[in-house]
């Protein structure tokens, strides 16, 4: 007997019907690390850019601004704001986020009001000193096994290379002969 094309059909659809559910089975009881949307099974992460956006405000430049001062001032010392909303002229929005690879994300935000030009009041959270933020930001360094300082008898084990006779007959200092760059002219 030959086989009909309706069997074919219904041979690859039982086929389909099998392949499918045992892959997505497969990919359930993977390990975690081969799940992770961020490696390529698990051995390798891609590259991401560093994403920086707004102003850095730290505690030693947030003491600057103090009620009273003019909105050229505050631009001076915190920048342009990230937010001027018209439909809020009397509020400036300082917003900085920085993402970057093998370190939290971070946002940090700082509030102006204003009161006509001057500066009414402000409100910002937590912010760190500018010795805490570099630390903050400061890539972890993965975990790696100290050097083991060596015993005086593990130094002395340590094989020493032999001098050559070039080496102990050149005089020690800045003295040094070249040989021509180009060797036919003279």
């Amino acid at each position: 007997m030959k086989p009909t094309l309706l069997s074919r059909r219904t041979g690859v659809r039982l086929a389909v019907a099998l392949i499918v559910p045992t892959l997505l089975a497969a990919c359930s009881s993977s390990p975690t690390s081969l799940r992770n949307p961020e490696t390529l099974f698990g051995l390798l992460t891609p590259y991401k850019a560093d994403v920086l956006q707004g102003n850095v405000v730290t505690q030693e430049v947030l003491a600057l601004v103090q009620p009273g001062l003019g909105r050229m001032q505050v631009r001076e010392i915190l920048g342009t704001p990230l937010l001027a909303d018209p439909f809020h002229a009397d509020r400036w929005d300082y917003v900085f986020t920085i993402r970057r690879q093998g370190v939290p994300d971070q946002k940090r935000t700082v509030t102006v009001f204003f009161d006509g030009d001057v500066v009414k009041r402000f409100d910002a959270g937590e912010m760190p000193s500018e010795r805490d933020f570099v630390a903050s930001i400061d890539r972890p360094v993965r975990d790696r096994e100290a050097p083991k300082d060596l015993s005086p008898e593990q130094i002395a084990a340590l094989p020493v290379p032999p001098k050559t006779e070039s080496a102990a007959k050149q005089p020690q200092g800045a003295v040094r002969s070249y040989p021509p760059l180009e060797a036919g002219r003279r």
